[in-house]
């Protein structure tokens, strides 16, 4: 009787899937509302139906498919070159002090410039094609990594790295088993960081000399006045965003399955 009493006292919860999807649903259905009502001049902003409306448009002419694979593919280049240096470069200050005198105060010394700023001189130097994009996403993205990983591996639990040395782990063993393991959570944070940067780089890069992309759909639209063609590309930036982070979580959740964490109440 206890243990029927107790269960049926229990409160029913909705899945946790549904729970992260309410919040945006009910962003978009205000939205909506709001622009259905009039409140809001569609001048200044059109509803969520608006948009798909004119997605589907995009969609049907191809141009929509071809912006977003040219925007992808200039993330994907950029992110993949910038995440590599930040992780060789977080590595090298890590794990050696020698690295660390040479490279960190050079890496902190740079990352206080703005990125973004440095678009001109990266068109000077590249030309007015795909390279200075590349350039700058990989400036965006290189620093939230390095500054991740240098922090994971100088934060180590002391006291994992001396049981480890108290049974007689040389230095190799010590970093691939200790080190490395335990600065893998900074790891991700860094990626999640870099990436949406990643993103941010790509609306100033597509800005400037560009034919294709959503940068170019967007600075069109402001040419001509085309709000619902704007906010659209602003929502796909925000839903390829959003499905990388997603990646990311889930290569996360998989690759530190043995790493147990605080999930909340």
């Amino acid at each position: 009787m206890v243990t029927i009493a107790a269960q049926s006292s229990r409160r029913w919860s909705p899945p946790r899937g549904l729970r992260r999807a309410a919040g945006p649903l009910i962003f978009v259905a205000v939205w909506q509302l709001v622009c259905s009502l009039g409140w809001v001049s569609e001048h200044v902003l059109v509803g969520p139906a608006t948009v798909v409306s004119t997605g589907w448009d995009t969609l049907q002419s191809g141009l929509l498919t071809e912006s977003v694979l040219a925007s992808l593919g200039r993330v994907v280049v950029g992110a993949l070159i910038g995440i590599s240096a930040g992780l060789a470069l977080g590595l090298a200050a890590g794990l050696y002090r020698l690295g660390e005198d040479l490279v960190d105060s050079t890496v902190q010394m740079l990352r206080t410039v703005p990125f973004v700023g440095l678009i001109p001189l990266l068109i000077a130097w590249f030309g007015i094609g795909d390279a200075p994009k590349y350039a700058l996403i990989a400036l965006g993205t290189a620093y939230p990594v390095y500054l991740n990983v240098y922090a994971g591996i100088r934060h180590v639990d002391a006291g994992l790295v001396e049981c480890a040395e108290t049974l007689g782990a040389n230095r190799r063993t010590l970093v691939r088993h200790v080190v490395l393991p335990s600065a893998l959570p900074n790891l991700f944070v860094g990626l999640r960081h870099s990436l949406g940067i990643a993103w941010i780089a790509l609306i100033f890069a597509e800005q400037v000399n560009t034919s294709r992309g959503l940068g170019w759909m967007m600075k069109n639209a402001q040419t001509y006045g085309q709000t619902d063609v704007i906010i659209l590309c602003l929502a796909i930036y925000a839903l390829l965003g959003l499905t990388i982070d997603l990646f990311i979580r889930l290569l996360e959740r998989w690759t530190l399955a043995w790493r147990p964490t605080f999930t909340g109440r």
